[in-house]
Parts: C-alpha cells; structure tokens; sequence
C-alpha cells in the first residue's frame, strides 16, 4: 500500500469513528504510522485530507450501487452499513462539521449528492419504461437517505424496511 492510500484509509476509520474535529493530526499521524512532516506532504491541510477520503469514499460507494434496480441498490445500500458501519452519511457529517464553509469539502459532497441522484433517477427511468418520474426519483431518494441516518440506530433493518418501501411503490408507479 501506498502512503497516500495509507494515509487515506487510516484517515477514513478515525473520522468515521470519532469525527473530522476531534480527529487531530497527531491521531492521524500515529495511525498512519507516519511523520507530521509526511503526512502533510501528501496530505497538505486536513480539509484537503478529508476532501480526498470523501473522494475515495464516493468511489467506493458509487461503484457498489452500481445496479439497474431500486431492489438492487437498497441492497447495496444495506452491505454497505453492513460492511462499512452504520454511522450515517460521512459527506453530510464532513460538511456539518465543517459548516459547509470549506469549498473543498462542499463540492466534494455535492458531487456525491449528485450521483446519488442521478443513480436514482437512471433507475426509475429503467423501471418505468422511461419515464423518469421526477416524483417518485425524489421519493426513493428520501428514502434512501432516510435510511441511511436511520441505520446509526435502527441498524441495517431500518435499510431491509426502506427497501421494501421503495419497491412497493416502483411497483405501484410501474402498474
């Protein structure tokens, strides 16, 4: 493994686990197993440490729900939490944190965002013969975040509740 992945995957545990705040640099720097010196060389500030580790995250995350049905990617979605934790949404919890003032970050999660998005809407239009109704995009959207957040305290039931949820109404826009 590289030093930048290093870096990044010790990065992407601490502020999952503890947040990006009350991660410092020192933590960063013993998990990483590496020097403050290097880990700025690679990493130059922490917002731009955390714009890489949401960046790697979105990589992984689109390309597990990388699927063509709403069943499909509520399943992904439920090994996802199953696998990586079910803390809730790191982009949301970066920007939160950081106030939506870091552009860096800002992007970074409105990028994600917008995959999301657009992921949902590529499915509904598959599932409804084309359609692509904005409505029930924006219902299954709701959904999915909804059960993204509900995880930290539902656990990964709260995604199996939202998919059958999400199913019923395709079916439902699709009859």
């Amino acid at each position: 493994m590289d030093i930048k992945t290093k870096l990044i995957s010790a990065a992407e545990s601490l502020f999952d686990r503890h947040g990006f705040t009350a991660t410092g640099m020192d933590r960063l720097t013993q998990a990483a197993g590496m020097s403050s010196r290097t880990l700025y060389k690679h990493a130059g500030s922490k917002h731009s440490l955390i714009a890489s580790v949401l960046t790697e995250r979105d990589r992984r995350f689109l390309r597990r729900t990388d699927v063509n049905s709403v069943n499909e990617l509520f399943k992904a979605l439920e090994d996802w939490v199953r696998v990586e934790g079910c803390r809730g949404c790191l982009f949301l919890r970066a920007y939160g944190e950081t106030g939506g003032d870091v552009p860096e970050i800002a992007e970074v999660m409105a990028a994600h965002k917008a995959g999301v998005w657009s992921k949902i809407q590529e499915i509904i239009a598959l599932e409804t013969n084309g359609r692509g109704d904005e409505q029930l995009a924006e219902q299954i959207l709701i959904l999915f975040e909804g059960a993204t957040a509900t995880a930290i305290y539902r656990g990964a039931d709260a995604v199996i509740t939202a998919r059958h949820c999400a199913v019923r109404l395709v079916k439902q826009a699709s009859s």
